[in-house]
């Protein structure tokens, strides 16, 4: 198939723009290399990605509203997986306008890509952000997600609605993924697995937040990308036994399908940096803080419904996982 991927030069997006190469598909990749962290490792993201001859790579902001329409009229895209977005909680707290250029605005301009070109299937990064205020654990797509606490995650809600929207005028099949803690080779310099091993590196105190006390599904990226694929090449559809009288957030009349995509087994925060202090041989000095603004305590994903749909059983512990980031994190960064 001829794949638009975008935000290829990102942590998920390279992960599974290896994937589909791998397998033969052609990936045009899609990045506008900002600087919200270093350039220079998402270039050499992009690096292994150009190796391979089935991809090519633009240089492009999804919310550019002239070259995206182009893009999309000249290239034909089979399939969409739309990765790109202004990423973090925290900082969608200092500039929300980034958040809603690339998040709503962008995302607008990929649906009437798909929508005006016959895109077969979209499908988009959505949050376990958007669980917000919820406290019922496990998190359930079939729940209501009503209460964010950052507008990072109200923009990943409205973009859910949107997909819903075009998925029931125009009969375009859409697939939003919760994502829930990534973490791996490679990842962002802003998450808290990076934060730490590069503080702990360098003998630097680690901020610990809500004094320790939260619990994370981390998800490993290859676990991820895996469920990413699959659910890629199963074209969502219109849910035979919805009844509109007792709502469903997750599914609909329309093609349109919601997934939490997570480990189904959540973490202590404490008992993650413990890995991660065993695989650096290394102790950490923790500056234990408050629960920061528009972050919550604990996230748990139900998985079942993506297990279901396309068998997703993500394979990897978080021994493992920490693992292979921490020697990857040692080999980029010589240390």
């Amino acid at each position: 198939m001829k794949i638009l991927l975008t935000g290829a030069a990102g942590f998920i997006g390279m992960t599974a723009g290896l994937r589909l190469l791998a397998r033969g598909d052609e990936v045009v990749g899609l990045d506008n290399l900002n600087d919200y962290y270093e350039v220079a490792l998402k270039e050499s993201r992009l690096a292994r990605l150009a190796a391979h001859k089935n991809f090519r790579f633009v240089k492009m902001d999804v919310a550019d509203g002239v070259r995206m329409p182009a893009l999309f009229a000249a290239e034909k895209f089979d399939r969409v997986i739309h990765l790109a977005a202004q990423a973090g909680v925290r900082y969608s707290l200092k500039n929300p306008h980034a958040y809603v250029e690339s998040n709503l605005v962008g995302f607008t301009h990929i649906l009437e890509g798909c929508r005006h070109n016959q895109v077969q299937h979209l499908v988009y990064a959505s949050s376990s952000s958007v669980y917000g205020g919820n406290t019922k654990m496990p998190f359930s797509e079939h729940d209501s997600v009503d209460h964010p606490v950052s507008l990072y995650a109200a923009t990943k809600k409205a973009n859910e609605l949107m997909a819903h929207t075009y998925s029931h005028l125009f009969g375009l099949p859409t697939t939003g993924l919760r994502f829930f803690t990534v973490y791996g080779p490679w990842g962002r310099p802003d998450m808290a697995l990076f934060l730490f091993t590069k503080a702990i590196l360098e003998d630097r105190a680690i901020d610990v937040f809500n004094h320790g006390d939260m619990k994370r599904d981390f998800t490993f990226v290859d676990d991820i990308v895996e469920g990413v694929v699959r659910v890629l090449d199963k074209t969502a559809t219109p849910n035979l036994h919805y009844v509109a009288a007792m709502a469903d957030p997750a599914t609909s009349q329309a093609p349109y399908r919601v997934f939490n995509i997570g480990n189904n087994n959540p973490v202590p925060l404490l008992d993650f940096i413990a890995c991660l202090e065993n695989a650096l041989g290394r102790k950490a000095v923790k500056n234990l803080l408050p629960l920061q603004d528009g972050d919550v305590p604990a996230t748990f994903a139900n998985t079942d419904a993506l297990n279901e749909w396309v068998g997703f059983v993500p394979g990897t512990s978080i021994e493992q996982g920490v693992g292979r980031f921490v020697a990857w994190y040692r080999n980029y960064y010589r240390v």
